[in-house]
């Protein structure tokens, strides 16, 4: 395969707890979006499914919403449940690889709130306070179209700019 021709793939959780969302601040050593606020998630690794046993004779199943949980653990020290999809979309970071980001949901389970190294802030807001955060674009967008989920104005996967 030609390298050029190659994506990263990624997941983002939108992470609800009574009512708010969760968001992260990035650290200033990250190669895409330093400073900026977002929710958490992270690249798929071969070891998110490479050494685990196969569920049929040649695949592996829910790999999204275990990558999901494995990077809301390790990003913020939360257990996640009740996993759902949201949208997705492509974006090229600024050293010029592509990344498929699948973004998806989930309710909060467990857990109180322990950052680790890739973020150094964190907040649970509502739909209005999230304005006020330097939201990576596009994820206010994705707040908002969550908020429309839940009040069964909106399907997942109808994705549009806000406003």
């Amino acid at each position: 395969m030609n390298e050029k021709n190659a994506h990263y793939v990624a997941v983002t959780g939108i992470i609800v707890k009574d009512g708010k969302f969760l968001l992260t601040k990035r650290s200033p050593k990250e190669k895409a979006f330093p400073n900026m606020w977002t929710v958490p998630g992270g690249k798929l690794e071969i070891n998110d499914y490479a050494k685990k046993q196969k569920d049929t004779s040649d695949a592996w199943y829910n790999i999204l919403e275990n990558l999901l949980m494995r990077e809301v653990k390790e990003e913020t020290g939360l257990d996640i449940k009740n996993i759902r999809y949201l949208t997705s979309l492509t974006f090229v970071r600024p050293d010029g690889i592509p990344v498929v980001i699948i973004s998806l949901f989930a309710d909060h389970h467990d857990g109180e709130v322990i950052l680790n190294e890739e973020s150094v802030d964190h907040a649970w807001v509502t739909l209005e306070e999230a304005k006020s955060y330097d939201l990576i674009d596009g994820i206010y967008d994705e707040l908002v179209m969550l908020d429309g989920v839940f009040k069964g104005e909106q399907q997942p996967g109808e994705w549009k700019k806000n406003k």
